[in-house]
């Protein structure tokens, strides 16, 4: 019998997730953070791909900034990690899976996910992962299209095309985020699944892919890893020759133009835990509706989230609305409307406010 190669899991862990402020923050972003679950995102992330004859020890590409606080966490869960790799700047996901890709093996499978994605049915996972396996292994390129339970406009899209292996389709096209009136009518059509932003291929064929599509990036990866230092289970890529890469989505980079691009349709309870909405959707509801945390006090209040990492917070006689407290700043907004929470984000970053930076 064949022995079934090693998936080693690439964790991008490179965000700083200002939808989720004033919880998340620069310092301490959304995936070092518990929000749906005792445990933190990146932890749970990891824990996805642990425990399993399958997976090799997981790969994360995060800033430096980060690298203390993540080596921490996952040994706290008693996840060791293979390699973490520590950009040397932002340069978006294609440069930071180009990363991992040149310090991999070639025949390596990569499973790329992000660090802060929630994933309920992770048994659905694993077997949209073994039903990708045999394309991966022929040199094509994979995604995972999650199954839409609703016309979100927040989200990119990926039309299936003709069945090529059982379970798998070949991707037709990608699309941009959609208005609501083509996101209800991709849902009326059937053939749409959202675009989770995970992806499993070897790390050849995807700096194969590179090489035809965005040059700059590969040259630039390559050069970044080879001339860079290892320091311990710490990779620290050149920061010269990384900085000269292009700043682009593996989306735009790769999968958007590649010819063998396969999407296995998959509902595995996924949400990307993007705005507050989606944390109220997901989290434990009292009989009221409310999802509360921390010392809150709630009389005649329905249909809230109200979140609190110190002071109490006491809501009367509201409803609809969304309540985060930290030691230094609260958040109140309409639910229903948390993605409006950019606009208090940019203003202060216009203004310099520390706020940004510095963890609650």
């Amino acid at each position: 019998m064949t022995e079934r190669r090693r998936i080693t899991p690439v964790i991008l862990s490179g965000g700083s997730g200002t939808r989720l402020w004033p919880l998340s923050r620069t310092e301490r972003p959304k995936q070092l953070l518990s929000l749906t679950h005792v445990e933190t995102m990146l932890q749970m992330t990891a824990r996805r791909t642990t425990g399993a004859e399958r997976f090799a020890a997981p790969v994360v590409v995060a800033s430096a900034a980060h690298a203390d606080a993540i080596e921490a966490q996952l040994h706290e869960a008693g996840i060791e990690p293979g390699t973490l790799i520590l950009e040397p700047a932002a340069r978006n996901t294609a440069p930071a899976i180009a990363l991992a890709a040149c310090a991999a093996e070639p025949d390596q499978m990569l499973l790329v996910m992000p660090s802060d994605h929630v994933i309920g049915d992770v048994a659905a996972f694993h077997a949209a992962i073994e039903k990708a396996v045999p394309l991966v292994e022929a040199g094509w390129l994979a995604t995972f299209g999650i199954a839409p339970t609703s016309p979100e406009t927040g989200y990119g899209y990926i039309c299936r095309g003709e069945e090529i292996a059982a379970g798998v389709q070949r991707v037709a096209r990608f699309v941009e985020k959609p208005d609501l009136a083509t996101a209800e009518s991709y849902l009326a059509q059937g053939c749409y699944s959202w675009n989770g932003g995970i992806f499993l291929f070897t790390a050849a064929r995807y700096m194969a892919a590179l090489d035809l599509h965005a040059p700059g990036i590969a040259a630039a990866a390559r050069e970044a890893v080879a001339s860079g230092r290892c320091e311990g289970g710490r990779l620290h890529p050149d920061p010269l020759a990384f900085g000269r890469s292009p700043s682009d989505s593996i989306d735009y980079a790769v999968m958007e133009k590649a010819d063998r691009v396969a999407v296995v349709p998959v509902e595995m309870g996924w949400s990307d835990v993007g705005s507050w909405d989606a944390l109220h959707e997901l989290a434990v509801k009292d009989h009221d509706g409310n999802a509360h945390h921390g010392e809150v006090l709630a009389i005649d209040t329905s249909n809230c989230l109200i979140r609190s990492e110190g002071p109490l917070v006491a809501a009367i006689g509201v409803k609809d609305v969304i309540v985060i407290a930290t030691r230094d700043a609260v958040l109140v907004m309409p639910r229903g409307d948390s993605q409006q929470v950019k606009r208090a984000v940019d203003q202060l970053k216009r203004s310099g406010h520390a706020t940004l930076d510095r963890p609650c």
